[in-house]
């Protein structure tokens, strides 16, 4: 393992054309300090945990000092925002710093979130603060311990700096660790700038960075695109197994290696509503959570029409549809695997639909009801559904689709099909309360629950017997927490 210093860079974005960003140095916060770093994500990124937690660290990425290697630069971008082209987009508050290279030959880059002003600030301040800067650490965490495609966190780091929101709060940095951070949106600044030499300059940068099993392709730039598709499929599906809403899924937070990027005022699922809107902002539900996989696609669309000039119109029409199919098939496997079934049936489609059904006409919690189905052996089941009167009053509508469930799982080994599920269904998922109470404690100087909520969610999957109350349904007033995109 390593220490800082001793990291090796490779910062190959900064060596294109001058038009794709442009250098910044980062605005130093006033007194800085810890709040937390991810061990998990030093380690990929092998540098020795135990050698960060000093002032060296916190002075680098709060921007009072710098390291060999940084080449610090804000990215220009563009993109649709609620359905809307924006051409004055870009890195508004954070730094690409630079791309760490491994011993193993991975490559990662190290971003500055809150870095203070760039040139494509627009009206903003740069800043990001610690109510918002704790809630992307945390929710990059719990979604890398659910096994969802997402960008990290190293670490978060506070300071005095007053920063103005709705209130007065004080500035914060996120290091943020990503294969990359281009976006949907650096390919549409290029097209709608008619920069079409550029854009094929990015698409095989593209191809050479993150897809080089593409470059001996037929049509390397209609293979990329299929790639970004499925990308994209798969990470959907995952959101909306577990129950995941992004909130904010406009083009320019759209991942190009399909990593779930810029958590804002996302949200997982309590009780079940399949048109639950996690962004306060969102007035016309254009992001609910059942909207996220046509969303998805309209998003593929306007990045295909942005790559229109490399890639012809039937090969685009044909990723688009790779989309639909692979997002259908991940979602279904997903699902079933949530309910221990290990190949399809014709008649799971009415399995699930009356599962749904019943979660949502009786507002029960989405992750403590499938949770606490992985633990019922399938002879307990016929008398079981008292085990659910936490979530319901209701325990007949449950116990009759417990029938049909049973019938359907009779020809299943049932220690297999209860194994599949207790890796399928977590017990801790990050609920906007918790989130919300890890900040408060923060703001006052108290990250112990910021630690305990990160073992959490690590392992979510597992039981962690001292931190039984973190997987409690959520308080009335935490299902009605308003986020939107300041946070």
């Amino acid at each position: 393992m390593k220490s800082l210093d001793q990291l090796v860079f490779n910062n190959t974005y900064s060596q294109l054309p001058s038009l794709f960003g442009t250098s910044v140095t980062p605005q130093p916060l006033t007194n800085p300090y810890l709040i937390s770093i991810n061990p998990n994500v030093a380690k990929q990124l092998e540098l020795d945990v135990n050698s960060l937690n000093n002032s060296d660290f916190i002075n680098i990425f709060s921007g009072n000092d710098t390291l060999a290697g940084f080449d610090p630069i804000a990215m220009k971008y563009t993109g649709h925002q609620f359905g809307q082209y924006n051409p004055d987009l870009g890195d508004g508050r954070g730094l690409l710093l630079g791309e760490v290279q491994t011993s193993q030959g991975k490559k990662w880059d190290l971003h500055l979130k809150g870095s203070g002003l760039t040139p494509y600030s627009r009206m903003g301040d740069g800043r990001a603060v610690i109510r918002s800067s704790i809630r992307e650490y945390l929710a990059s965490a719990a979604m890398a311990g659910l096994g969802i495609p997402t960008t990290y966190a190293l670490a978060v780091i506070g300071s005095d700096t007053p920063v103005y929101r709705e209130k007065q709060e004080f500035g914060a940095t996120l290091i943020r660790v990503a294969e990359s951070h281009l976006r949907f949106g650096h390919f549409e600044y290029l097209f709608y700038t008619q920069q079409h030499e550029q854009l094929t300059l990015l698409a095989d940068y593209v191809i050479q960075h993150h897809f080089p099993e593409l470059q001996q392709a037929e049509k390397p730039y209609a293979a990329m695109f299929e790639q970004i598709c499925s990308n994209t499929a798969e990470m959907i599906a995952h959101w909306q197994a577990v129950g995941f809403a992004h909130g904010v899924m406009n083009t320019d937070n759209m991942s190009i290696l399909g990593l779930t990027f810029d958590y804002g005022p996302y949200g997982f699922l309590d009780d079940y509503n399949p048109s639950f809107i996690c962004n306060h902002s969102d007035y016309s539900g254009r992001y609910a959570f059942n909207q996220q996989p046509s969303i998805g696609l309209w998003n593929l669309s306007a990045l295909g029409y942005a790559l229109a000039p490399i890639i012809d119109k039937a090969d685009i029409e044909h990723a688009l549809e790779i989309y639909q199919h692979q997002l259908q098939i991940s979602y279904s496997k997903l699902m079933r695997n949530k309910l221990g079934l290990f190949d399809s049936h014709e008649q799971d489609t009415e399995l699930f639909q009356q599962l749904f059904d019943l979660l949502k006409q009786n507002g029960m919690d989405y992750t403590l009801f499938f949770r606490t189905l992985s633990a019922i052996a399938q002879e307990e089941l016929p008398t079981s559904a008292v085990r659910f009167s936490n979530l319901t009053t209701n325990t007949t509508a449950v116990d009759k689709w417990l029938q049909a469930y049973k019938k359907r799982i009779e020809n299943i080994d049932d220690q297999q099909r209860l194994a599949l599920m207790l890796k399928s269904n977590p017990k801790y998922i990050l609920r906007n309360y918790l989130a919300q109470l890890a900040i408060d404690s923060a703001e006052q100087g108290d990250f112990t629950l910021v630690e305990n909520l990160l073992t959490i969610l690590h392992d979510p999957f597992d039981e962690h017997p001292e931190f039984e109350d973190l997987a409690d349904l959520s308080p009335k007033w935490g299902k009605e927490l308003e986020i939107s995109c300041s946070s």
